[in-house]
């Protein structure tokens, strides 16, 4: 399967595949030209992101929203001065605000590097190791499968088949006496 040839920036010839609608580089129908030129490219890299909802998905509505009457509370009967109260109530939200900035600031883009390493590496592994050791595995159980059915079928059938031609000429019957 072979198309037409072409050179590189680099001076390099190639062979470019033909297929149905044209080779990759020029098409051959006016569709297809039309298709390649009207799509936009989306880089998920530099997408816009919502810096109004930073929680799309919700991993962490039951964790981290803790407020102040979560923490701190005053039964009936045992209330301080409304002044004293307003001031906890004020100092507790500002002090969470400003110190989960503070600490955001400080090891939010260590803390981001970090987990993009991880899972960079746990994709990694996961597309690169994994996935083609279980597929591996499946290949060769399904061999070990075949040779193991013909055994069972071989050795187990036939002892099987004696048992029930054995056992089925014993009648049952059931009487009931008043």
């Amino acid at each position: 399967m072979s198309g037409s040839k072409y050179v590189d920036s680099e001076g390099f010839l190639y062979t470019a595949p033909i297929r149905e609608q044209g080779n990759i580089y020029k098409p051959n129908n006016k569709a297809m030209a039309d298709d390649m030129n009207e799509k936009e490219i989306h880089d998920v890299h530099t997408k816009e992101i919502d810096l109004v909802n930073r929680d799309p998905k919700h991993l962490n509505d039951d964790v981290v929203k803790i407020d102040f009457e979560d923490v701190i509370a005053e039964p009936e009967g045992t209330h301080s001065f409304d002044g004293v109260w307003k001031a906890s109530f004020t100092t507790f939200t500002v002090t969470k605000y400003w110190f989960y900035r503070l600490l955001s600031s400080l090891f939010g883009i260590p803390m981001a590097l970090i987990w993009g390493i991880y899972f960079a590496i746990l994709s990694f592994l996961h597309i690169w190791a994994v996935v083609p050791c279980i597929r591996s595995y499946l290949i060769e159980i399904q061999c070990i499968g075949r040779v193991y059915s013909i055994c069972i079928h071989a050795f187990c059938d036939p002892l099987y088949e004696a048992f029930g031609k054995m056992f089925s000429s014993i009648r049952a019957t059931v009487r009931k006496e008043a």
